[in-house]
């Protein structure tokens, strides 16, 4: 098979590199969810080790990045620092500014983005990565306060440290001891219970998360009011009480809302007119020629503000087996009407 210099055979499409292994003769699915069980027990059994060992230090840490009036920086190499972007990013989400800096790129300008005012948060099981352990000096002469997350708590790093806490664990999952496993998984584990404490220490409630998932499902939820996904003006179906039933029918069909408002003149709700109704009318056989908007409408119909969620008239609507609903101001005036397909394409259902 030919070969590129350097590499090993090539592959498809030019690609080098020995092909990934398929399944030997030897493998055993059995012995695959054996190892599989075995590991949720050892990172499991990480996990709760840090309870044990997760003393002062740790509140100490808190109140350190309380006070801090920059930015929580976040280091980490290798497995480590994968670790680190997610913390850095939790933390960001929930109230404490975060960033992560990658120690390789620091050493070569990225130390510039860390100020006397923020915080180093250093992320490494062994404490002795060159990378991390280069940058050191230069961050205690800054007087930047410095906390390690470590399993080594004689380490290089966490001689260091303003602030040491331990994420040792007793042997990782792999079962040749090598690759991180375990250690990572009570490194995470720690970042977020970090990120817990400080959003509890800082009242950070659900509409601030939101605040910054303004583009998720949670944020949709927490921070559209009805008035932004509600049909306002012409879009709104209503008739005064003296119109016709052809008139009202002619508004209904209009607006496509399944249903039409009767208020006064000065924009009094008076009542609703519902598709449903019109179908009961039917099946009684009522004569609906000479009938008015006022003698087939129902008076006083559930109603919501318009300065709520757009998620309450969604729970509403629900709770009631609704599907539209009208909307009033403050003054109970009619301004506007909402169904369930409105909330849809918000999605806000």
């Amino acid at each position: 098979m030919p070969t590129s210099p350097g590499n090993g055979p090539t592959g498809p499409a030019g690609a080098t590199g020995a092909a990934p292994a398929g399944p030997g003769p030897g493998f055993d699915p059995a012995q695959a969810l054996r190892l599989a069980q075995e590991t949720f027990d050892i990172e499991a059994a990480a996990v709760l080790g840090l309870k044990s060992r997760t003393g002062e230090a740790f509140g100490r840490a808190v109140q350190a990045i309380l006070a801090v009036r920059g930015r929580v920086v976040v280091m980490g190499m290798g497995k480590s620092g994968h670790i680190g972007r997610k913390v850095a990013a939790t933390l960001a989400s929930t109230g404490t500014p975060a960033m992560f800096v990658h120690p390789a790129e620091a050493s070569h300008g990225d130390l510039g983005m860390i100020k006397a005012v923020d915080l180093v948060l250093a992320i490494s099981n062994s404490g002795e990565v060159d990378e991390v352990t280069s940058l050191l000096p230069v961050i205690k002469r800054s007087g930047v306060r410095l906390i390690a997350m470590t399993g080594n708590a004689q380490s290089t790093l966490a001689r260091h440290a303003d602030i040491v806490l331990d994420s040792g664990v007793e042997r990782e999952a792999c079962p040749l001891q090598l690759a991180p496993t375990a250690s990572t998984t009570a490194q995470l584990a720690l970042g977020d219970a970090l990120a817990v404490a400080l959003l509890d220490a800082r009242g950070f409630r659900s509409e601030d998360f939101a605040r910054s998932h303004p583009g998720g499902a949670l944020g949709r939820k927490l921070l559209t009011h009805l008035s932004d996904v509600m049909r306002t003006g012409n879009a709104v179906p209503r008739v005064g009480p003296e119109a016709t039933f052809m008139e009202l029918m002619r508004e209904m069909s209009r607006t496509g809302f399944g249903a039409a408002a009767i208020a006064d003149a000065g924009g009094r709700l008076l009542g609703i007119f519902t598709d449903g109704d019109l179908r009961r009318l039917i099946e009684r056989g009522a004569d609906l020629r000479g009938l008015s908007a006022a003698a087939v409408m129902h008076a006083d119909p559930l109603t919501i503000r318009e300065d709520v969620l757009a998620v309450e008239a969604a729970e509403l609507m629900d709770q009631r087996g609704l599907t539209r609903l009208l909307v009033v101001d403050g003054a109970g005036r009619l301004c506007g009407a909402v169904n369930s397909n409105d909330l849809m394409r918000a999605k806000v259902i």
